[in-house]
């Protein structure tokens, strides 16, 4: 089991750790809804070193990027950012990543810690035009700086503008002493702020100047936990639950990142095209429960006569709204906003309604 180069400070801090994508990490600290409610008003810091980075570079770079993403990488320019996903030749998602693009020579591909092996492999099969593809998540460590304070901290150990960086653009520079430090102005919270990759060597002088920096601000550690109920109250999709390999991004509303433009040729684009014409038979929704109850992945959606239309994929209390929220897929009919369902927890069936997303707007 992998330990990242913070697990000294998790252990300082309290953190109750748990197994998860090969590495240790920690799942809570304090609790789940104080370090969630801290994120939302304050600031926490998030260890996400256990996410992957793939580099892919030369000449080649471009076409690889474009043939295996689906967003369209022509719409890129040097530290800009975008949010997409490897479509497979099922019509589903292999993963979602992020592509940061440095120039036409030099992209990073963000991907999800349990799926890198699998990524990894995926990118080196579809390479057959021999870009250089380096695998390099082994000397990267990550940081996520999340909170309405996250840009007022983080100045305070760089130099660097950083209201000058725009949401989903990133610039590398020096951040408590430590150089060549890319600050991403991303997130997975929804509360804003950055995340932050930086050399192995250089971790644990910008974990101890952060949270040195932060006292008067009420800075706190955050863990899996506190980052899953956050994103669950943004809507955000977590791979392995809301998407995976049998899941269409257009049956999830992630057609916004599944570009039909002229000379966006992604892999697959074909089987994408055709469900789009033909529509979806399922989709994502968004729900929140209107009597007591706690929704979990798997749970059965019903109709209200009792009759299964589907299944919870992610469900949580929402540490914000004090109520039960969860997403899954139904059958089209019953995902119109306002459509009256019912979730199966245990052997009671829980009155709940279709909502637009996010459930939460800070």
């Amino acid at each position: 089991m992998k330990q990242t180069q913070f697990y000294s400070q998790h252990l300082l801090h309290g953190a109750k750790m748990v197994s998860f994508a090969g590495f240790q990490m920690p799942v809570e600290y304090v609790g789940v809804s104080q370090e969630h409610i801290n994120v939302r008003e304050n600031v926490g810091i998030f260890d996400v070193s256990h996410m992957g980075e793939i580099w892919i570079q030369g000449p080649e770079a471009k076409e690889l990027v474009q043939r295996i993403t689906s967003n369209d990488v022509a719409l890129l320019e040097p530290g800009k950012i975008q949010y997409s996903c490897f479509p497979n030749d099922m019509g589903g998602i292999v993963d979602d990543l992020l592509v940061y693009m440095y120039d036409d020579e030099k992209y990073l591909l963000v991907v999800n810690a349990s799926n890198l092996e699998k990524d990894h492999n995926w990118i080196l099969k579809q390479n057959t035009a021999g870009a250089q593809v380096v695998n390099a998540s082994d000397q990267i460590s990550q940081l996520a700086v999340q909170g309405p304070k996250a840009t007022e901290l983080l100045q305070l150990i760089t130099e660097i503008e950083l209201s000058e960086v725009p949401y989903y653009h990133f610039v590398t520079g020096e951040v408590a002493g430590a150089t060549d430090v890319l600050i991403s102005n991303t997130g997975y919270t929804g509360a804003g702020g950055f995340e932050l990759y930086m050399f192995n060597g250089d971790a644990a002088q910008i974990w101890d100047k952060l949270f040195e920096a932060g006292k008067e601000m009420g800075v706190q550690p955050a863990g899996l936990a506190a980052r899953d109920t956050l994103r669950l109250e943004m809507g955000f999709c977590l791979y392995g639950n809301d998407i995976n390999d049998t899941t269409s991004p257009l049956e999830a509303g992630l057609g916004w990142i599944t570009k039909f433009n002229d000379g966006n040729d992604f892999i697959h684009r074909a089987e994408h095209e055709q469900q789009k014409a033909e529509g979806v038979r399922k989709r994502l929704i968004g729900f929140e429960l209107l009597d007591r109850g706690i929704p979990r992945q798997h749970y059965p959606i019903l109709t209200g006569d009792g009759n299964p239309i589907g299944e919870v994929t992610s469900g949580t209390m929402s540490p914000m709204l004090k109520k039960g929220i969860g997403m899954g897929y139904v059958d089209v009919e019953y995902a119109k906003k306002g459509s009256e369902i019912r979730i199966g927890i245990r052997n009671k069936q829980v009155a709940a309604r279709v909502v637009r997303l996010p459930f939460y707007k800070p």
